[in-house]
């Protein structure tokens, strides 16, 4: 049996969700990432910031979004040692603006990820996987990028059945 790494990234505290703002204890990506764990008994790392975003949505995307237009690369609080003995990689985060958010651009560029392969999903609040699956496949060029599970993410405490379906 292949070794498997489910990497994340979720953000907790007041988040987008079923058309309201809502305070959430765990973000919904982890909630997906945890259901992974669940079916797959994969190793788990959630990737965070050093400078984590405000609790704020607002202010969130705020500062999200300007990341994004810098192309900016957030220092990372850690990383694994290494991801020399994953074959799979369950890759998680949500739909920041079509596309990831930079911390998982961060990740993904501290690694090799050739011969790996990686399998994408998403928490939305309606715009689906966006273009990072494509981004996924420029920034790892020499990986496996599987189609990915967009999972809205109002809905996430009821997605085990797609996410079953998927894995």
């Amino acid at each position: 049996m292949s070794k498997k790494l489910i990497a994340f990234y979720s953000r907790a505290g007041e988040n987008y969700v079923n058309g309201m703002l809502k305070t959430l204890d765990v973000g919904n990506t982890e909630v997906a990432a945890g259901m992974i764990k669940e079916l797959t008994g994969a190793d788990v790392f959630k990737i965070e910031q050093i400078q984590d975003y405000p609790k704020s949505y607002n202010e969130c995307i705020a500062q999200a979004q300007s990341d994004q237009k810098r192309d900016a690369r957030p220092e990372l609080k850690a990383y694994p040692d290494s991801i020399d003995e994953y074959d799979t990689i369950y890759l998680g985060y949500p739909n920041y603006w079509s596309t990831m958010p930079m911390a998982v651009f961060t990740f993904l560029e501290h690694f090799d990820f050739s011969g790996k392969t990686i399998k994408p999903f998403c928490t939305h609040e309606g715009s689906g996987m966006g273009s990072s699956e494509s981004d996924i496949k420029r920034l790892c060029p020499k990986a496996k990028v599987e189609k990915g599970l967009a999972i809205h993410g109002g809905s996430v405490n009821r997605a085990r059945k797609d996410i079953e379906k998927w894995i």
